[in-house]
């Protein structure tokens, strides 16, 4: 089987989100999926798919800040108007799959490693920047797991999409942790720098 092969150039890509997404919050998030999807994509034998992997964890938020009520929704429209094929703009919804009105199930395992690592980026990040460090780099995830047990700590993180996409790849939740927070280790130098 071929490797799959991106529709648009990382920096259309960028440019493309960058259109549509204006609040740092929203680029930082970009980003970080960005590299984790990167790294998973190295980490799990798809290194050769490792581009096209970052551009659909770039390219997954892009209807959120200008619609977020119709996220994954509006998605299919714009990265249409920007040159994204149809396979890519079904990896990109596949992460609102039983969160929003999405037919667009995650199948590919690339798609599964989205749909799991997505919130708990956000998890990740809020943790993060509460310790005296303000980097993953010293994170562990005994110290993960006592944050995502805490409800009211990062609320608008879903835990239960998080415990679906670690099912979906069919990993326990220490796996999906530990990977995700090496999978940040190796993007939050180049994205903070970016970001500063």
């Amino acid at each position: 089987m071929c490797a799959l092969q991106s529709s648009i150039s990382r920096d259309a890509a960028w440019e493309l989100f960058k259109k549509h997404n204006k609040d740092p919050f929203h680029l930082q998030h970009a980003l970080t999926v960005e590299g984790v999807m990167k790294w998973y994509a190295a980490d799990l034998g798809y290194g050769d798919e490792a581009e096209y992997w970052g551009i659909v964890g770039l390219l997954h938020d892009i209807d959120f800040e200008e619609y977020p009520g119709r996220h994954c929704l509006k998605a299919p429209e714009l990265l249409r108007a920007g040159g994204v094929s149809d396979d890519m703009i079904h990896a990109v919804c596949s992460h609102g799959w039983g969160i929003v009105e999405v037919d667009a199930k995650p199948e590919h395992e690339m798609e599964k490693v989205l749909f799991a690592s997505d919130e708990l980026t956000g998890l990740v990040w809020a943790a993060a920047i509460i310790r005296p460090s303000k980097s993953v780099q010293d994170m562990e995830v005994k110290s993960l797991k006592k944050k995502f047990k805490a409800p009211a700590f990062a609320a608008g993180c879903s835990r239960e999409v998080i415990e679906r996409g670690a099912a979906l790849l069919g990993w326990d939740m220490d796996k999906l942790f530990e990977k995700t927070i090496l999978a940040m280790r190796s993007c939050e130098a180049a994205v903070n720098s970016f970001m500063a």
